[in-house]
């Protein structure tokens, strides 16, 4: 009877063990002593893109670049017997397109000499944390700034606008010309000043459940009647998708700024093509700043385009206000998303390769208790 018992226990222990390595959101993978991938997690059939049936038919070599460090960390953990780190390397493949830097960790397996488990921490969620208060930095610099440009530059320039009015009643053909283009410039001043005004708005943003795709239909519905009508936006919705916890009109304006961005970057092209995708995404956290409390953002919005790409020298200060590519651009859109989406508590970022740049959104859910996102230590 005991020995029944053991029997029958012993699925049941291999069936956890299973549900626990699939429950990790990183990748794991294990390899035998000849480089063939023997098992693998769900998040490593994600981040390979193939199923554990494919996976197990290949050697890892397969999977990761030519000369990868990888190849030569689960070389050096056979011949040590220890577990070794390995921060920020490429995996990126020609099936895993783009740049994947991961954090890596070998380790062997005692029990099954020659064998060993291979861990991915992937980068790019990582340098999302990093880089949240950077982006939040900016727009409080930008803050300080609106506030005194407000004050010092509006009232001068209403003074030169009136005295440029009046020298327009007496002045003769040639110098109306000069009077109109000084109230013109002035014009323009002010609504640079009035547009970073918004950045010194300090009230509480008035909240509420915001249908997501409601938000996104109408933004479709701008662009494809301006300044997109000739780019083809498509869309990859989660129709299971809950509320997002937000300002219905902020959301406009964060998505418009960013299909605006993606429409100038595909420009004339003919195959060019926006896409709208939605997800829920469940374990991403956020540490609040100045607090210990962790809240979860699982909602991922984001606008992908096949344009050229974001030069790899700006991509890391992208948010940053006054960053632009754009001739005749004044780099305030994307710092205005910045402060937007971090005022809703949630992150905004942006991967980018030539002809696949994604702006990722991700932001807290609805919840009728309270009508607050929920908090995790």
């Amino acid at each position: 009877m005991k020995a029944a018992s053991v029997q029958r226990s012993a699925p049941t222990d291999a069936g956890m063990a299973d549900a626990v390595l699939n429950a990790l959101p990183h990748p794991v993978i294990t390899i035998s002593p000849d480089g063939h991938l023997v098992d693998a997690n769900a998040a490593a059939e994600a981040f390979f893109e193939v199923g554990v049936p494919v996976l197990r038919r290949h050697r890892i070599h397969e999977f990761v670049p030519f000369g990868s460090p990888l190849l030569a960390l689960i070389e050096q953990v056979r011949s040590r017997g220890a577990p070794v780190n390995e921060y920020r390397v490429d995996l990126g493949t020609p099936k895993n397109s783009g740049e994947h830097m991961v954090d890596i960790l070998v380790a062997p397996m005692p029990e099954r000499p020659g064998h060993v488990v291979v861990v991915l921490q992937e980068r790019s969620m990582a340098d999302k944390f990093d880089r949240q208060l950077t982006h939040r930095g900016a727009a409080r610099s930008v803050t300080a700034l609106a506030a005194m440009l407000a004050h010092e530059i509006k009232n001068p320039l209403s003074g030169i606008r009136g005295a440029a009015q009046l020298l327009e009643q007496s002045a003769d053909a040639d110098d109306r010309t000069l009077t109109r283009l000084i109230c013109e410039e002035t014009d323009r001043i002010v609504k640079l000043v009035d547009r970073m005004e918004i950045f010194s708005d300090e009230r509480p943003v008035e909240r509420a459940a915001v249908n997501i795709h409601e938000v996104l239909g109408h933004v479709r519905k701008l662009a494809l009647t301006g300044f997109a009508r000739y780019i083809r936006i498509i869309e990859d919705y989660d129709p299971s998708l809950p509320p997002v916890f937000a300002n219905r009109d902020q959301l406009v304006q964060v998505f418009l700024n960013l299909v605006k961005n993606a429409a100038e970057a595909v420009g004339d092209a003919s195959d060019g093509e926006i896409a709208f995708t939605t997800a829920f995404r469940p374990g991403v956290r956020l540490t609040v700043p100045g607090t210990s409390t962790r809240v979860s953002l699982p909602l991922e919005f984001c606008v992908r385009d096949n344009g050229p790409g974001v030069p790899e020298d700006l991509l890391p200060h992208l948010f940053d206000p006054f960053v632009t590519t754009k001739p005749s651009g004044n780099g305030l859109g994307l710092a205005l998303v910045a402060k937007i989406v971090g005022d809703h508590g949630g992150i905004v970022e942006c991967e980018s390769q030539p002809r696949h740049t994604v702006f990722r959104v991700l932001m807290p859910v609805y919840h009728h208790a309270g009508a607050e996102p929920a908090n995790e230590a």
